[in-house]
């Protein structure tokens, strides 16, 4: 890998900042707010937040980048799919838990729902990225979706990954400003009591968090890079997609060594092509 030192010492960083960002999040909501509960009080409200930001930020950051990772480049592409989706999906599971704490809390204090811009936002982005999932199951998880689909979507399925997680930051932003504002009166948010202090500590690293995300998920010499079926195929070898490419090794001419080192180069440049459809997904 191209620069191994920088990677990990942004991986590191990365690392440290969202653990960090999800311990502040804890003390938060224990030190400053009511803690956590489901009983419809701000217990249950502050889920949301710690929920939010343990698996739609943090989880999903991880989720993004876990193709990256040095380490699991020997590992099979489908154990990395696995890896890549479960992530997601514990982060999915997550979010929706933290809308219901949401709308729960809201109904029981007879709140109105969906009338702020952080609301219209944030489902949207829990609806786009439930897309993303299925989407990402269908057609890159499972054998059925043909090569051609793959190779067509995987710009559309790395980009939208990416827009999805930088608007999941800027909502939480929104979010936790919108809660400062609304619950201290006393000093009040502009007085820049220490849980304001903390909360936008919070925020700034939860902005570093996405920068570092986004700056690796980016860089195209970090990519895992295509599996070993480049070699020279033995005759009738299967791909992993699939493909069956015939070789034949004949020794008898110049003509046949020619047509044998051509074949070789199509199902070479052919299987890395399905390697990338295959392998560099960011849900």
């Amino acid at each position: 890998m191209e620069d191994y030192g920088r990677f990990l010492a942004l991986l590191a960083s990365a690392l440290l900042v969202g653990f960090v960002s999800v311990i502040l999040s804890l003390v938060w909501v224990f030190h400053y707010r009511e803690g956590l509960s489901w009983d419809g009080s701000l217990g249950e409200f502050n889920w949301h937040p710690v929920l939010i930001i343990t698996g739609f930020v943090f989880i999903q950051g991880i989720a993004i980048i876990v193709y990256r990772l040095p380490w699991t480049w020997k590992c099979s592409k489908l154990l990395m799919k696995f890896i890549h989706a479960g992530l997601n999906t514990i982060a999915m599971i997550l979010a929706i838990v933290s809308m219901v704490a949401v709308f729960e809390f809201h109904n029981a204090k007879n709140i109105p729902n969906m009338y702020s811009l952080h609301s219209w936002i944030g489902l949207t982005a829990v609806i786009f990225y439930s897309l993303q999932l299925f989407l990402g199951f269908a057609v890159f998880l499972l054998p059925f979706a043909p090569v051609h689909l793959r190779v067509a979507l995987m710009p559309i399925h790395v980009y939208s990954g990416l827009t999805i997680f930088a608007t999941v930051i800027a909502t939480a932003l929104m979010g936790i400003t919108e809660k400062l504002i609304f619950a201290l009166k006393s000093p009040a948010y502009s007085a820049s009591p220490p849980e304001a202090t903390l909360v936008n500590c919070l925020g700034l690293l939860l902005v570093i968090f996405g920068s570092l995300i986004l700056w690796m998920a980016s860089r195209p010499h970090w990519k895992r890079p295509p599996a070993e079926n480049a070699k020279i195929l033995r005759p009738t070898e299967a791909t992993p997609d699939g493909t069956e490419v015939e070789s034949t090794l004949t020794k008898s001419s110049n003509a046949d060594k020619s047509d044998l080192r051509s074949n070789t180069e199509a199902a070479r440049k052919q299987n890395i092509k399905f390697d990338e459809a295959g392998q560099r997904s960011t849900m």
